[in-house]
């Protein structure tokens, strides 16, 4: 079974005279990620659900071996983002919304550069290429350049991208950010399909129908702390998901979310 574990995780970001200036603050630091631990496993999506600034986008950066925590780690079956990062990126797929694609390329040369990239075998990269490019319905855009492809489209290019090499941990911010209704079900029911083939997957995201239609597990983070944890049916039990994370929110911050 493959695991994903999250361990303490501290991050703390230097805040420039400028940024003070424009926030109105004095501080000159500030803590995105405060002791943050959390496991997830294969076979299920677990959710960070949070509002913006919350630190989200910096605990999926850390899982991703972008940024490294103060302290703390992530093991990814007992393999530590610290002492072996190129082994976990070789383990994971993320996506993020400023994921930036080559816009003078096309999808297929894309997937093509990738699959070099990640050593993917030549026959096995053509067939995953077929299974993805059907999955997205990308066909019949391959071969268009990028800079032409709307959002959504450019979305799914991404996301083919960042699975083709077929690995056990997917992590995802934010994945339907910006997409329409159609883009959005095309993603949810990839993430589902990997969740049916085993995958241990991890999403973050303010979007609460989101969680609620694919999460079995979610973690509330408020102010760079897990202020709940629980399975989605606990969660839901008496309120529905939106006005529990409110009561969390009020309890945590003794205010109303900004």
């Amino acid at each position: 079974m493959s695991v994903l574990k999250a361990e303490n995780l501290v991050k703390t970001f230097q805040i420039s005279e400028k940024q003070r200036k424009a926030l109105e603050i004095s501080e000159k630091k500030k803590i995105a990620v405060n002791g943050i631990s959390f496991t997830s496993n294969s076979g299920e999506v677990f959710g960070l659900l949070g509002p913006n600034g919350a630190g989200k986008t910096t605990t999926m950066r850390i899982l991703a071996t972008l940024l490294k925590p103060d302290s703390g780690d992530v093991m990814f079956n007992d393999i530590s983002v610290i002492r072996q990062p190129e082994k976990v990126r070789s383990m994971i797929a993320f996506l993020t919304t400023d994921l930036k694609l080559d816009f003078k390329s096309t999808a297929n040369s894309m997937f093509d550069f990738f699959a070099q990239l990640y050593h993917v075998p030549k026959d096995q990269a053509v067939k995953r290429k077929e299974e993805l490019f059907e999955n997205f319905h990308i066909n019949s855009f391959a071969d268009t350049k990028i800079s032409k492809l709307s959002q959504g489209m450019k979305q799914k290019v991404s996301l083919a991208i960042s699975v083709l090499h077929d690995p056990e941990f997917i992590i995802f911010d934010e994945p339907t950010n910006g997409l329409d209704i159609i883009a959005t079900r095309d993603v949810r029911n990839f993430i589902l399909e990997r969740k049916k083939q085993g995958k241990c997957i991890l999403i973050s995201t303010h979007l609460f129908d989101l969680v609620e239609k694919i999460c079995d597990r979610a973690a509330m983070i408020i102010d760079g702390k897990i202020a709940a944890n629980d399975s989605l049916q606990a969660f839901t039990k008496e309120k529905s998901l939106e006005d529990t994370f409110y009561d969390v929110y009020l309890a945590h911050t003794g205010g109303e979310p900004a």
